[in-house]
């Protein structure tokens, strides 16, 4: 089950994307403050999951604006505007990332932390009762009032959670559970398999679900 999530960014129509793009071809500032509004957070930690500080991967993010705006008259719409975006993104991001000696490819990560999802003490072993079922199921969050699940502590705790992840799954959790993002949107931005896709998903979404359960549960 995945954990709380902020609302993710809802997406665009066909006919709501190419008005953005005509807009932005036209040279609309608003229209571009918004679109940077919108994926600014994301770029971010797409960029930081190849460069070594956050500094650098803001200079990545305002390379790739430059980028975005220079070629929006030779966007061809075969994919979305947010996955184009998110590819000069990763492409920017891996050519600082070889300067600075240490970029990996992204689909290098996809068995990045081995460690179990969850923690193998909170299952019985195989000399109990039921073994391999929890000693003590996790709480019923259900049950939690909306501000108990949504306030501001428990936002801090996911952001926390986020920020303490591997740099792929950081990616991958981000663009799709913050942003919003498809699986077919993060396959084509950073070119991994689904398969990788949801392998980084799953260990990303059980840490910050572990986070939460320490948090919530007491």
């Amino acid at each position: 089950m995945a954990p709380a999530q902020a609302h993710p960014q809802s997406a665009l129509t066909a006919a709501e994307e190419a008005d953005l793009v005509a807009r932005l071809r036209a040279g609309d500032e608003r229209t571009f403050e918004a679109l940077v509004d919108r994926h600014y957070a994301m770029m971010l930690s797409v960029a930081r999951g190849y460069v070594r500080t956050r500094a650098v991967a803001e200079e990545v993010v305002q390379e790739a604006w430059l980028g975005v705006l220079n070629g929006i008259d030779r966007f061809e719409g075969r994919s979305s505007l947010k996955t184009w975006i998110m590819r000069i993104v990763v492409n920017i991001a891996i050519s600082r990332g070889e300067r600075e000696a240490r970029t990996v490819p992204f689909s290098s990560f996809a068995s990045e932390g081995d460690d179990p999802a969850v923690d193998p003490d909170r299952f019985r072993d195989e000399g109990e009762g039921f073994p391999g079922h929890w000693r003590a199921y996790p709480g019923n969050w259900a049950s939690l009032p909306d501000d108990a699940l949504l306030g501001r502590e428990t936002l801090e705790v996911i952001k926390t959670a986020i920020e303490d992840l591997p740099p792929a799954q950081r990616v991958v959790i981000t663009m799709r559970d913050v942003a919003g993002c498809s699986p077919e949107e993060v396959c084509g931005a950073l070119d991994v398999s689904d398969g990788n896709q949801r392998v980084l998903l799953h260990r990303a979404r059980s840490h910050v679900r572990n986070a939460l359960e320490r948090h919530l549960d007491g």
